[in-house]
């Protein structure tokens, strides 16, 4: 007897139908589609860029590409680890265009500038607090990874895809993650 599927479940075969559907040109499906994915994408990309504008601005683009690339998807099963891939693509484009800003700015100027506080830390709960702010000292390739792993439910190989990576990378990096993680939690090197 088989168990009934989980809201995680359903949820997954929901987002395959509207994907399925916008692909085939259905637009309400595609609405309703954005409407579901945008807040992931755009958390996705906030945890690589750590800046709310700069993530809006690559979601934006992102979706140019997703709209132009739907048709072209075989799998809408794909749909999530490729949406994110898009993303991932689009803000390590922006970080490089970043970095080139950042040099061509330290060769006129000595002075270094401050990166910008989160924005999101005023919707942070009190109880989510610690963990959090633990995840934003991870480097950002183990923040997306970690996150895609937990709070999207997405498995090694959907987060190779949607990272554009290895799966060995993935698992390295939830590993590293994992492990920096517990360590800040405990209260870093205190346990030594």
């Amino acid at each position: 007897m088989s168990r009934p599927p989980t809201s995680r479940q359903k949820a997954r075969i929901f987002d395959e139908y509207l994907a399925a559907a916008a692909r085939a040109g259905d637009r309400a499906a595609f609405t309703r589609l954005a409407e579901r994915w945008q807040p992931k994408l755009l958390a996705h990309a906030f945890r690589l860029l750590g800046e709310g504008e700069a993530a809006r601005d690559i979601v934006q683009e992102a979706w140019a590409d997703i709209v132009r690339g739907l048709s072209r998807l075989d799998d809408a099963r794909a749909f999530p680890a490729w949406a994110y891939r898009i993303v991932t693509r689009r803000a390590a484009d922006q970080i490089r265009k970043r970095q080139r800003e950042r040099k061509l700015s330290a060769a006129y100027a000595s002075e270094v500038k401050s990166m910008p506080q989160v924005e999101l830390a005023a919707e942070m709960s009190a109880d989510t607090a610690p963990l959090r702010a633990a995840m934003a000292i991870l480097p950002a390739e183990q923040r997306a990874a970690i996150a895609l792993f937990y709070t999207e439910d997405f498995s090694v190989a959907e987060i190779a895809a949607a990272l554009n990576v290895p799966a060995g990378t993935v698992k390295t990096r939830l590993m590293h993650a994992r492990r920096k993680l517990r360590a800040a939690m405990e209260g870093g090197e205190s346990h030594g």
